[in-house]
């Protein structure tokens, strides 16, 4: 019976925690708070689910374990040292200073003990990797200076998590008189443990993973994936150090092999599902009377972190010689407290090293400033302009000056947005024909490399009208967007049609997903690259065939001069992966079966009206014959395939309607 009734509890969990979370995608409300949420309710303070403190910490280190573990497998080794500046300068100063500062005010200013203020201090002085990677990403401001610089800062506070998690758990053995050495002993076992593991990683883990993978087998591929997290995790623990610096590591290691991208695809679906286990587990520590009790205290505290953090790292930006916009804009990118904080909250926590009061005020207060970082992002380029008007108006000033004093004598010349491979390729075609042009990229390494080069780069948002019109756009015979971030480019073609609303604008893309949206924004031609590709693979394989040069190339122009018509759509398959948001899917093709009780039969291909549903009837199959283009008067006969397509939910519509008459 106890048995079925946890059964009940753990139901219970799920129903509470699918409706939660759907109510906020509806409602645009951060899923973090809604799995916080979850744990109140079902935890030991709430309705008493799970009750138990034993098992609470249970939970907690086996979803901490696989947040490290997909955290540990983002990090990149060779990003670091391409990077190493921006981490090891920027990174290590800001640690150090918010660390010191958070440190100084919670012994001096609050009283705590050496313990309680050293895990204070270490988990506020860590930043959020998901939340501001995720955010600058669908900002498109990775690539700008305050987005270089505050990854740069990101990497070095994943890296300084190493040796926390494995002081944290010495601190609670160490004793006064002794603690430093324990300490270093602690240390030096830690350093010991990673060793043995980026060396099992080497030069035992490829050979396992060659052999396995060639197994061809993906139960067997993911299986051994869990069994390495899990053992590398139980190895540190043996060893008297955080299993979650296994799980780190283990990531981390994972990472640096040819097999990442497969194992990334094999825990992508179970990567939020654990993400959601460990802030509901956070949940459960928390008291809602506590917290209510201490309100005022919470928000104070959050403001308190949010004010601190953006201070410290603006100065430390200074003191590195950066422009205040720069500087405030990384700042405020970095104001929240990150997973490895709450991890180094809870361990500690379960480390006896903070009372239960103090670490849901903690939390409380960490989490809040997690929710409220996504807007304080979203803002920051708007906050700084404000804050930092006459240095960061200035600073934009002077490029926007130098693009335009270097333009404004070109002609019919050609506007490059996004200088990445496509616009480099681009440019290379340009010069050969004495070509005119002007590109604008947000890679400051590479327009600083180009510049060098003496071609015409500039570093500048393409979606500023500022910028735009600094190129002398109005002159410019056409314009191309070559990077293939969706909402950058609609943001762009927003701008352009604006400022030159009767500029020709050819735009690049991945494949047809957004095509119409592309084309309804203002773009005058859309070259997906997937299409591209596949017209020159067929191109190459009817010459190898022997078709004749001249029907190859007529094929070709065709397929271009029908805007890829002839190519769009695509058989679904299995692994393709699926769009949850159907108005974003590409079109596909599917065929349809005629059966004995459809009820298409004996109507005619015109009385079904397929374009009614927005879809286009390709051909007919019957039997072994198959009819392009099939004339409108054709009667639908049992056993016929019609050949349809449409974007999935049409498709779906149409068929409907073609087997039982209804719309």
């Amino acid at each position: 019976m106890a048995d079925q009734h946890m059964f009940v509890k753990i139901v219970s969990i799920l129903i509470l925690t699918v409706v939660l979370i759907s109510i906020s995608r509806r409602a645009h409300i951060p899923a973090i708070l809604n799995y916080i949420a979850v744990g109140v309710v079902v935890g030991p303070f709430g309705l008493g689910f799970i009750h138990s403190e034993e098992n609470v910490k249970f939970l907690a280190e086996f979803g901490v374990v696989f947040l490290l573990f997909a955290i540990g497998l983002e990090f990149s080794l060779s990003q670091m040292i391409a990077m190493r500046k921006a981490v090891f300068g920027l990174g290590a100063m800001q640690v150090f200073v918010t660390g010191l500062v958070v440190y100084l005010v919670s012994h001096f200013g609050f009283g705590l003990n050496f313990e309680a203020s050293f895990v204070i201090a270490s988990a506020f002085a860590l930043s959020s990797t998901a939340i501001v990677i995720k955010q600058l990403t669908e900002q498109s401001e990775i690539q700008t200076r305050h987005g270089r610089a505050t990854v740069g800062i990101l990497i070095f506070q994943d890296i300084m998590a190493i040796p926390l998690l494995i002081l944290i758990p010495a601190l609670a053995s160490a004793t006064g008189d002794g603690l430093a050495a324990e300490l270093g002993v602690a240390l030096v076992k830690g350093l010991i443990v990673v060793v043995v593991i980026l060396l099992v990683g080497r030069y035992i883990l490829r050979p396992i993973f060659h052999e396995v993978a060639s197994s061809k087998s993906q139960e067997l591929f993911t299986l051994t994936v869990l069994t390495m997290v899990l053992a590398a995790a139980a190895f540190t623990e043996e060893m008297g150090i955080s299993m979650t610096l296994g799980a780190f590591m283990a990531g981390m290691m994972l990472g640096e092999t040819e097999y990442r991208h497969q194992i990334e695809a094999d825990i992508r679906p179970f990567q939020d599902i654990l993400l959601g286990l460990f802030f509901i587990t956070v949940g459960m520590i928390i008291s809602p009377e506590l917290v209510l009790e201490h309100f005022v205290s919470v928000v104070l505290i959050t403001f308190g972190i949010i004010l601190l953090k953006v201070t410290a790292i603006f100065f430390v930006m200074k003191y590195a010689k950066h422009p205040e916009g720069v500087a405030l804009r990384t700042a405020l990118s970095l104001g929240q407290v990150g997973e490895f904080g709450l991890v180094l909250v809870t361990l500690a926590l379960s480390n006896n090293l903070l009372p239960l009061e103090l670490s849901q005020i903690v939390l409380t207060s960490a989490v809040l400033s997690m929710i409220a970082s996504p807007f304080i992002i979203k803002f920051n380029g708007t906050i700084a302009k404000t804050v930092c008007k006459e240095s960061y108006s200035s600073n934009f000033a002077d490029i926007e000056k130098t693009i335009e004093e270097d333009s404004k004598f070109l002609k019919d010349h050609v506007v490059i947005l996004g200088f990445g491979r496509v616009g480099q390729t681009t440019a290379k075609f340009l010069e050969k024909s004495h070509q005119p042009f002007v590109a604008l990229d947000m890679d400051i390494r590479r327009v600083q490399e180009a510049a060098q080069s003496g071609e015409p780069v500039y570093f500048g948002d393409s979606a500023k009208e500022s910028v735009l019109h600094a190129t002398n756009i109005h002159n410019a015979k056409v314009a191309i967007i070559s990077f293939h971030d969706y909402h950058a480019v609609i943001k762009t073609l927003k701008t352009l049609k604006h400022v030159a609303p009767d500029l020709p604008v050819l735009v690049r893309t991945q494949d047809d997903t957004h095509l119409q949206e592309l084309i309804a924004a203002g773009a005058t031609e859309v070259i997906p690259d997937t299409f591209e590709s596949s017209i020159m693979f067929a191109s190459h394989l009817l010459l190898m065939l022997g078709h004749p040069p001249s029907q190859v190339i007529r094929q070709t122009r065709e397929a271009r001069k029908n805007r890829y018509g002839l190519l769009e759509g695509l058989y679904p398959g299995e692994t393709d992966i699926p769009s949850f948001d159907q108005s974003q899917a590409g079109q596909i093709i599917q065929s349809v079966y005629i059966n004995e009780s459809a009820y298409a039969i004996g109507k005619t291909l015109e009385e079904l009206d397929c374009e009614s549903f927005n879809v286009m009837l390709k051909s007919v199959k019957r039997g072994h014959v198959r009819g392009d283009d099939p004339d409108p008067k054709t009667k639908v006969r049992v056993g016929d395939a019609l050949i349809i397509q449409g974007l999935p939910e049409e498709i779906e519509r149409c068929e409907s309607f073609i087997n039982s008459g209804l719309k």
